[in-house]
C-alpha cells in the first residue's frame, strides 16, 4: 500500500511528536483532538521542536516551514476517517481507545489501516471491536518521538503480512528502527522498563533511599541517563500505574503488582512534569524531591 496521508488522533505529548515525524518525512497529517486548545498547543509545540532542529543544524528553515505545511488539525474523526494510515495515541485506557475506534468505524476508507499506539493493551482485542481486525496493529513510539530511534511493531492474531509490511516501511521511511513484538502484555520495552520503575518506587516506599538517592545509583552506578522515578515522573505516573495494572491483570503475577506509594501519587493527582508534581517538584527553577 501506498501511504501518502496520515491520520493521528490525540494532540497530547505522544500524539504532537507523531505528526511532526511524520510530516517531517514527507506524510501529510491530520491531527485530531476533543479539544481546540490541545492542537493548538501541539502546533505550538510541533513549531518550538522543528526551529530547535533548525537551529542544531538537523534540517533548514525550508524544511520547517514545509513540514508545517504538511500538518492540519481538526475537532472531527470523520476528516481521520479519509486517511490512509490512522495513529490512535489518546490515553492510556482501554474503555477511551475502543471508543474511538467505534466512532471513527462509519468514517473510514476501505482501505485506511488502523493502528495504535499503546504502550501495554492487547491489540488482538482492540482490533476485535473494529471491522478490520487484519489491517489493525500496534504502532507504539518511544517518548520523545523526534529523538528516540526505536518505534514497537506489535501483530495481532488476525495482521495480515501487508498492513505489517505497509507500517514497517513507514518506520523506515522515518529512519527510525522497527522491533517486531508479540502481542503479550506490555510488549518488550515496558515489559522490562515498568517493573523497573515499579520497584524503584517500592525501594523509595520501604526506606531503602530517598528519590535523589535511588536516581544517583541508578544513574551513576548503572549508567543510565535518567534515575527511575525521575523518568516516571517524564512519562507521567498515571501512565506508569495503567501500564502496571495491564501487567499485573494480563499475566495474573504477583510480581507485578503496582507499588501502593505510586497509586498513592496519581490518587493525589501528582503524576509527574505534565501536573509540576511527582517524585520531585518542578514548580520553582530546580526540581526538588518530594520524599
Amino acid at each position: 500500500m501506498d501511504i501518502q496521508k496520515i491520520g493521528v488522533i490525540g494532540a497530547g505529548q505522544m500524539g504532537n511528536g507523531i505528526a511532526h515525524v511524520m510530516a517531517l518525512a514527507g506524510y501529510n497529517v491530520v491531527l485530531n483532538d476533543i479539544n481546540q486548545q490541545a492542537l493548538d498547543a501541539a502546533v505550538s509545540a510541533i513549531q518550538k521542536n522543528l526551529t530547535r532542529q533548525a537551529s542544531k543544524g538537523k534540517i533548514d528553515q525550508i524544511e520547517v516551514e514545509a513540514t508545517l505545511g504538511r500538518i492540519s488539525t481538526s475537532l472531527t474523526l470523520a476528516d481521520i476517517g479519509k486517511t490512509d494510515l490512522v495513529i490512535e495515541a489518546a490515553t492510556e485506557r482501554e474503555t477511551v481507545k475502543q471508543a474511538i475506534f467505534e466512532d471513527l468505524l462509519p468514517h473510514l476508507l476501505p482501505h485506511t489501516i488502523l493502528t495504535s499506539n499503546t504502550s501495554s493493551i492487547s491489540i488482538t482485542r482492540l482490533a476485535s471491536r473494529t471491522d478490520r481486525p487484519e489491517r489493525f496493529m500496534g504502532f507504539h513510539f518511544m517518548n520523545p518521538v523526534p529523538v528516540m530511534q526505536l518505534v514497537e511493531l506489535i501483530r495481532g492474531i488476525a495482521t495480515d503480512e501487508a498492513t505489517f509490511s505497509a507500517c514497517h516501511a513507514v518506520v523506515e521511511k522515518l529512519g527510525k528502527t522497527a522491533a517486531s513484538a508479540e502481542d503479550f502484555p506490555a510488549f518488550i520495552v515496558n515489559r522490562i522498563l515498568m517493573p523497573m520503575i515499579n520497584e524503584a518506587v517500592y525501594t523509595l516506599y520501604e526506606g531503602v533511599g530517598s528519590v535523589k538517592s535511588i536516581d544517583e545509583s541508578m544513574k551513576l552506578g548503572a549508567n543510565h541517563p535518567m534515575g527511575p522515578l525521575e523518568l516516571a515522573d517524564f512519562i507521567g505516573l498515571d501512565t506508569c500505574l495503567a501500564i502496571m495494572n495491564v501487567l499485573h491483570d494480563g499475566l495474573a503475577d504477583t510480581k507485578y503488582r503496582p507499588c501502593p506509594l505510586l497509586t498513592k501519587y496519581v490518587e493525589a493527582g501528582w503524576l509527574g512534569r505534565k501536573t509540576q508534581r511527582g517524585f520531585y517538584d518542578y514548580r520553582g527553577e530546580t526540581p526538588v524531591p518530594t520524599r
